[in-house]
């Protein structure tokens, strides 16, 4: 187990590639739905479609990344060249998606899937790498929470400036011109999360030794799909993306449709994402306090039970709405970093079973399950408002289509915290105690190794040629 320290500057630089990532991935899961259907001029129907069908090549690319990676080896490390080097296509890419050129409606289409596909591939680029970093920074526990807490503070902060921000860039830079201000308002993020995946590169070091992967890919994704543990923490994960993703994409509905003022999404969305920064700020000290799972348990639960009494809130109980959305921040962004801790400890599992330490391609399985959350989240908004026949240019919603929205807003988001809890209760078996045998058992083997090496004819061979340098 390591014993070093990460310095605060290091947890910093390590958060501020979340934050960048955040910057484009909150922006997205928030507003290109509304993008597509109301600026771009997109049926729902097909954004929907477009979301869902985006994965398909995730299928593919996110494994490929991850296997990638588990075999790269530059005097820099595994995985922090992807971050430095991906950085500026993936803004410019960025770009390009919230573009939006004079075509027709097939035109429209084929540019809208051309460029949201190509923003996908760019994001498992700089995405993969980045979350297996955190794997191999530290490998001890407290370090691991205390460094996931930096960053998903850091990542909310990121995820505020992207989406509190956007609409006033759009109206500042577009002046009345929305789509020219969507581009450009994008543009200025993207430039700031390129800076902040610098920053990123240049603050941190790999320390936990993985070396490059020799066995065949298709070894690695038997082994991965063979580790019971991360197939629980896939299913956590998509739960978890996908409730935040269907109540976040259903926000700029909710309060233009049912609070009747679009004006308040700002302040909504704002007082949201002071919840979530708070919640990544006591995730350590709770789990200091109580196992992570317990925790993570119970929060789960929490959230299920507010999220259905939501429903029953007075249409225009305008502040009792902004303690709710307050509440639900603090409580969903708690469980987050927990989450990802879970992930690294199934790279821990997964090691002490098997002896392959498979970071990339396990992390890029995560990925790509939170990038499927994220389409069917997409999906399941664009089918059911166009199902209930939704109209982005009509003065008011049908009853069927208001119902829709509030359904988007309160009980999905429920149902996928309810299913989050039962599983990590009845599933996952990563507590603390089981936990710390594995930590303890993989440094002892490393020790051993180490002993075996410095004794081995190999060793005494290097010894020697460097006493006669």
């Amino acid at each position: 187990m390591s014993e070093h320290v990460l310095s605060v500057k290091e947890k910093i630089g390590y958060g501020m590639g979340d934050a960048a990532s955040h910057v484009i991935f909150d922006n997205v899961m928030l507003y290109m739905m509304f993008f597509y259907t109301d600026i771009f001029g997109l049926p729902a129907g097909f954004v929907g479609t477009l979301f869902l069908l985006a994965r398909a090549l995730d299928a593919l690319s996110d494994p490929a990344m991850g296997l990638i990676t588990d075999r790269t080896r530059s005097r820099w490390g595994k995985f922090r060249p992807w971050v430095l080097f991906g950085a500026l296509p993936f803004g410019v890419i960025c770009v390009f998606a919230y573009s939006s050129p004079a075509l027709s409606l097939s035109g429209k289409m084929i540019y809208a899937a051309v460029t949201y596909t190509l923003l996908t591939l760019m994001y498992t680029v700089v995405n993969i790498p980045y979350c297996a970093l955190g794997g191999v920074i530290t490998s001890d526990p407290e370090q691991r929470i205390s460094l996931q807490s930096w960053r998903f503070v850091l990542a909310t902060l990121g995820g505020m400036l992207s989406t509190v921000l956007m609409m006033p860039l759009v109206r500042l830079i577009g002046g009345g011109d929305d789509a020219f201000g969507f581009q450009g308002g994008i543009a200025v993020l993207a430039l700031v999360a390129f800076l902040m995946l610098a920053f990123c590169f240049f603050t941190t070091t790999e320390r936990v030794d993985a070396p490059p992967s020799t066995s065949s890919m298709r070894e690695d994704l038997r082994d991965i799909l063979q580790n019971d543990q991360w197939r629980i923490v896939g299913l956590l994960t998509l739960l978890n993306i996908l409730a935040v993703c269907v109540r976040g994409g259903a926000m700029m509905y909710y309060v233009t449709w049912i609070m009747g003022d679009a004006t308040l999404f700002s302040w909504f969305l704002g007082v949201y994402c002071v919840g979530n920064l708070l919640g990544s700020a006591l995730a350590k000290p709770l789990t200091d306090w109580k196992c992570k799972v317990s925790v993570f348990w119970w929060t789960n639960t929490a959230l299920a039970v507010l999220s259905v009494a939501m429903l029953f809130v007075p249409l225009h109980a305008t502040v009792l709405m902004f303690a709710f959305i307050f509440v639900i921040g603090v409580l969903h962004q708690l469980v987050t970093p927990i989450q990802w801790v879970m992930m690294s400890d199934t790279v821990d599992y997964g090691e002490w079973r098997n002896g392959k330490r498979l970071t990339g391609i396990s992390f890029a399985g995560t990925l790509f399950v939170l990038k499927l959350g994220l389409a069917l989240g997409g999906a399941l908004i664009g089918w059911m408002l166009a199902g209930s026949g939704y109209d982005a240019t009509a003065h008011a919603q049908n009853h069927a289509t208001l119902t829709t929205i509030i359904v988007l807003f309160t009980l999905v988001p429920g149902l996928c915290y309810v299913l989050s809890a039962l599983i990590a209760k009845r599933f996952y078996t990563l507590k603390t105690p089981l936990l710390r045998h594995i930590l303890s058992e993989l440094a002892q083997h490393a020790h051993n190794h180490q002993q075996e090496f410095e004794t081995s004819p190999v060793s005494k061979d290097l010894n020697q040629s460097e006493g006669q340098r």
